[in-house]
C-alpha cells in the first residue's frame, strides 16, 4: 500500500501571510491581468456575456474564437474575479465586469492606460532617475521633453483616449464653476473678461461663451495646441494667446478672471511658483485667480484617491518627469509663495470632488 507523509507548514501570524502572498500574486501578474481584460473587452466577450448568461461553446461561435483563446481567457477571467461559472457550464458577468463595461470612469481610465500609458510605464523608474518622461520614447517621441506639444501629432486612438481623459473629470465641474466665477468676479461690471490658462481644445471656453453672452474669453496655451483649438471657433469673443508658461516670456497685462482646470497638476512645484508669481506680475488687485483641482486628500471614495495617486505616475514617465497629483496643502503653500492669497475654497465640485480655489493678488 503505497504510503504518503505531509509536511505541515509553520502559521505565520495566522494566515496573514497567506493573504499577503495572494494580494503579491495579483501585483505580479498584474499586467496579463490588464491584457486579460482588454482582451475580453476587444473580443466582445464580456458584451456577449451581459446579454446572457452562456457556455463556451457558445461564446466560441458568438465571438468566432478558439477554444483554446476562450479556455485561456475564462481561466484568467475567473480569477480576476470578471466571471463566475455555475454547475451547468454556464459563465456570467460579475459586477467587476459590469464597471468595465456600463462605468464611464473606468472605461476612460482603462482606454488611457491601454492607449497613452502601458508601454511607457515600463520606463517608470528610468523617468524618475533622470527626471523626464522616458515613457514618451516608446510611442516615437523621441525628442519630446514633454507630451503637450506632442497632443496633436498622437496616433487617432491614443489621441482619443487621452483627451477623452483629460475632458472627463474637468468637464463636469464647468456648470458648477461658471457661477462661482462670475458671482465673485464680475457681479455687475463690465466687461466680463476670462483667461484659460491650458484651454486644450476650447470646452470651458465655450462653456463660458453659453454661460455669458457679453463675456470674452482668452485661451492660453501651447501653439500647436491654439492652433488646433482655433479651429472649433468662429466668434471674435473668444482670443487667442499661445505661449509656452515656462518660458521667459511675460504674460500680458490680465483684468478680469484667470482659470485653471487641473492645469497646475502638469508641472513641479517649482515650475507651479514660477507660473503663479508670472501671474501675479500680470493681474491686477482686483483680478480674480481661480485653481481647479482633483486633491488626493480632498477625495471622499477610496477609488478616487487610488486612481489620483497613479495618475502621478502618468506625470512621470509619460507627461513631463516632474509633476504630480497634488495635496490641498501643496497647492495653498505654492498660492501664497507666489504673492496671492486664498480668499474662499469651494469643496466637492462636480461628482469628483474637485476644489475650487478662489485667490487674489495680496
Amino acid at each position: 500500500m503505497e504510503q504518503k507523509s505531509t509536511v505541515k507548514r509553520k502559521s505565520n501570524k495566522k494566515g496573514s501571510m497567506v493573504q499577503a502572498l495572494a494580494e503579491a500574486q495579483k501585483i505580479a501578474f498584474a499586467p496579463f491581468a490588464f491584457q486579460a481584460v482588454a482582451a475580453m473587452l476587444d473580443f466582445g466577450i464580456l458584451k456577449f456575456l451581459s446579454e446572457k448568461s452562456a457556455t463556451k461553446e457558445d461564446v466560441m461561435k458568438h465571438c468566432g474564437l478558439s477554444e483554446y483563446t476562450v479556455d485561456t481567457l475564462f481561466d484568467a477571467s475567473l480569477c480576476i474575479g470578471l466571471v463566475t461559472l455555475n454547475e451547468e457550464g454556464f459563465y456570467s458577468l460579475t459586477k467587476l465586469a459590469d464597471a468595465f463595461l456600463y462605468d464611464e470612469m473606468t472605461r476612460v481610465n482603462f482606454n488611457f492606460m491601454k492607449d497613452v500609458c502601458y508601454l511607457g510605464a515600463a520606463e517608470l523608474k528610468k523617468s524618475f532617475e533622470e527626471s523626464r518622461p522616458a515613457g514618451l520614447q516608446k510611442y516615437f517621441f523621441d525628442n519630446a521633453k514633454t507630451i503637450y506639444p506632442m497632443l496633436t501629432q498622437m496616433p487617432p486612438q491614443m489621441k482619443k483616449s487621452w483627451y477623452e481623459f483629460d475632458h472627463h473629470y474637468s468637464d463636469d465641474c464647468f456648470d458648477e464653476v461658471l457661477p462661482l466665477i462670475f458671482d465673485a468676479s464680475f457681479k455687475e461690471e463690465k466687461p466680463k473678461n476670462i483667461f484659460d490658462l491650458g484651454g486644450n481644445t476650447g470646452k470651458f471656453e465655450k462653456a463660458c461663451l453659453d454661460f455669458d453672452s457679453d463675456c470674452v474669453v482668452t485661451m492660453f496655451d501651447l501653439a500647436p495646441n491654439i492652433k488646433a483649438a482655433e479651429k472649433n471657433f468662429d466668434t471674435k469673443r473668444c482670443k487667442f494667446y499661445p505661449i509656452d508658461v515656462l518660458s521667459e516670456e511675460k504674460f500680458p497685462k490680465i483684468a478680469g478672471a484667470v482659470f485653471m482646470s487641473q492645469f497646475l497638476d502638469c508641472f513641479s512645484k517649482e515650475q507651479i511658483l514660477f507660473i503663479l508669481k508670472k501671474l501675479c506680475e500680470a493681474i491686477d488687485n482686483s483680478t480674480k485667480v481661480f485653481i481647479l483641482e482633483p486633491f488626493i486628500d480632498k477625495q471622499k471614495f477610496e477609488g478616487a484617491a487610488y486612481a489620483l495617486s497613479h495618475i502621478s505616475l502618468y506625470f512621470t514617465c509619460m507627461a513631463n518627469g516632474k509633476s504630480k497629483m497634488y495635496k490641498e496643502k501643496d497647492m495653498k503653500e505654492l498660492v501664497e509663495k507666489a504673492g496671492l492669497k486664498l480668499d474662499y475654497i469651494h469643496e466637492n465640485i462636480g461628482k469628483y470632488d474637485y476644489t475650487l480655489l478662489e485667490c487674489s493678488k495680496k
